[in-house]
């Protein structure tokens, strides 16, 4: 029988659980991040039976409350744990939790060289070098803090739900921020992906997007590139199997 684990992968916005074994996830939760306490998460995971928890975080303060319940049997994605990757970066203890995560599925689910794209608060893209060593990264704000920030900061333009526009010469100020979001979203994934292909060289260079947007993002830019909501989850997965018990 499959060991079972608890998968924990903190957000600014929300927290997503998921139940699973070795091989694959079975169920998934969420929670909002600003409402997490020890009492919160064992109502979030009731009913789930799991031998550990394996958690990354981009939250530091909420981390307590996942120690308090789960004590010795949770596993902290940090870049000084069992990975399946190595790190080629200056200062290894900067990364992300997440990213790293994002990078060991990408490893082990899709291969290398590859670029991991995650969308939320702030779009990130993670890179892994042929010999499967993190190298490094990007990090541009998310499209969500884009058009919130257009929001806020100006008096005349709305807050949009955000959509497909229906042309690119917006015929209303709704209607032009949606083509700026969604066009010009688009063309700043493209020059980085394109910058970052010309570093790493060679034709053969997996590409993984995740996160929120996305279906949404990848599905209109007419390029090859897999989507997994998943990824992050994955990551964590991956880590908890290299920590099972002989």
């Amino acid at each position: 029988m499959s060991r079972m684990q608890l998968l924990i992968d903190v957000g600014n916005g929300r927290t997503k659980f998921g139940l699973a074994t070795d091989q694959e996830i079975l169920e998934r939760r969420e929670h909002p991040t600003r409402e997490l306490s020890p009492a919160a998460v064992r109502e979030v995971v009731k009913g789930w039976q799991f031998e550990n928890a394996v958690i990354c975080s981009v939250v530091p303060k909420v981390v307590p409350a996942f120690r308090e319940v789960f004590g010795s049997t949770l596993i902290e994605l940090r870049h000084d744990a069992p990975l399946g990757i190595g790190i080629r970066y200056p200062k290894p203890e900067s990364i992300g939790a997440d990213r790293l995560a994002n990078a060991v599925a990408l490893a082990h689910m899709h291969g290398a060289p590859g670029i991991v794209i995650d969308f939320g608060t702030a779009v990130t893209f993670d890179i892994l070098s042929a010999d499967k060593f993190y190298i490094g990264g990007v990090i541009a704000p998310g499209l969500r803090l884009m058009t919130d920030y257009l929001h806020e900061r100006t008096a005349l333009l709305p807050s949009v739900d955000l959509r497909e526009p229906t042309t690119a010469i917006g015929q209303s100020t709704e209607g032009a921020i949606l083509a700026g979001a969604a066009i010009g979203y688009r063309g700043m994934v493209k020059g980085i992906l394109e910058a970052l292909k010309k570093e790493l060289g060679g034709s053969d260079i997996r590409i993984v997007a995740t996160g929120g947007d996305a279906e949404w993002i990848i599905s209109g830019m007419g390029e090859d590139i897999a989507t997994d909501p998943d990824l992050t989850l994955h990551g964590l997965r991956l880590v908890g199997n290299l920590r099972a018990p002989l």
